[in-house]
């Protein structure tokens, strides 16, 4: 019988069946604390900007892959390929073609500029991997992330088959 009256109900809040002269009694019952805490570990996403560099392999398979899984939240993410001709840092908070391709620049909801593993968590935010991006930032694991990311960052270029050049200059990936 239970089961009947389970399927039946609608997957809504149980705060959305109550009247206004009924909601102000439930109040100690179901605190405000509980909405903030939800808020604040919810994977609700918010516009933010990704600067990517678009010759880059690696970076390639993220981006697209990031794209996919924002099909159901559009344009809560957009994605700038930093290696198209005529990029211009200025629009984009200041962030010029070098500093974006020594590192992963995210530009969030409220114009700020987060730079390595901090804009990866704003960003699988974004897409709906909140989780992800809390995971990437819970102190025991960041430490390890940062020294990884680095090496990547340093060798990317080498390791896509791309000379130190690209990072002052917009370039092609080396033919062999």
């Amino acid at each position: 019988m239970l089961h009947v009256v389970r399927r039946s109900l609608p997957l809504t809040s149980p705060r959305r069946f109550l009247t206004p002269a009924s909601s102000s009694a439930l109040t100690d019952v179901i605190p405000p604390v509980f909405d903030q805490f939800h808020r604040s570990f919810s994977n609700k996403s918010q516009s933010v900007t990704v600067l990517y560099d678009g010759l880059c392999p690696i970076c390639m398979t993220e981006i697209q892959l990031l794209q996919y899984l924002q099909i159901n939240r559009p344009e809560q993410a957009q994605f700038i390929d930093i290696s198209v001709p005529g990029y211009d840092g200025e629009k984009y908070k200041g962030v010029s073609y070098e500093m974006a391709m020594e590192e992963m620049h995210v530009i969030d909801e409220n114009h700020k500029v987060h730079r390595g593993i901090p804009a990866f968590a704003v960003m699988y935010r974004a897409v709906g991997l909140g989780w992800v991006g809390s995971l990437m930032m819970w102190p025991p694991v960041r430490p390890l992330l940062d020294q990884a990311y680095a090496i990547f960052a340093r060798n990317r270029l080498r390791w896509t088959g791309r000379s130190d050049a690209c990072k002052t200059e917009s370039c092609a990936k080396k033919t062999r």
